[in-house]
């Protein structure tokens, strides 16, 4: 039963554009989201070295920290862009800019650098509340 169904699958993936679209654009998804961690969870190539199980679960909690503050800020700073200018932007944008928006991008961040953190200051971007 099995390989009747891969069949079918295989079946339709190549006789159907629009399944070969979104697989495609699916696998894209993953692999910029496997480039992202490679580059912010930069420490011993990326991987999880320790045997400790204790020390396993910090590291996989501290990458998705580390994903969840890097997700967050970005959309902050795209809605930001979209919403400046009275809308104008967000008004001229067609449905594949709409599905083009990510918040995986990171070539603004240094995970080399040194970070003066205050906790007492916000980060200056601006939200708006319609």
């Amino acid at each position: 039963m099995g390989k009747a169904i891969k069949t079918i699958f295989l079946c339709n993936y190549l006789h159907y554009e629009e399944i070969r679209r979104e697989i495609h654009e699916g696998l894209n998804t993953v692999e910029h989201w496997n480039s992202v961690n490679n580059y912010i969870f930069y420490g011993k190539n990326s991987e999880i070295r320790s045997n400790s199980l204790e020390d396993q679960e910090v590291s996989a909690l501290s990458l998705q920290l580390l994903q969840n503050c890097l997700v967050y800020i970005n959309t902050l700073m795209v809605q930001e862009v979209l919403f400046d200018n009275n809308q104008y932007l967000l008004k001229k944008m067609t449905p594949e800019d709409f599905r083009g928006l990510t918040p995986l991008f990171y070539n603004h961040v240094n995970p080399y650098g040194i970070f003066k953190l205050n906790m007492d200051q916000r980060i200056p971007i601006k939200l708006k509340v319609s």
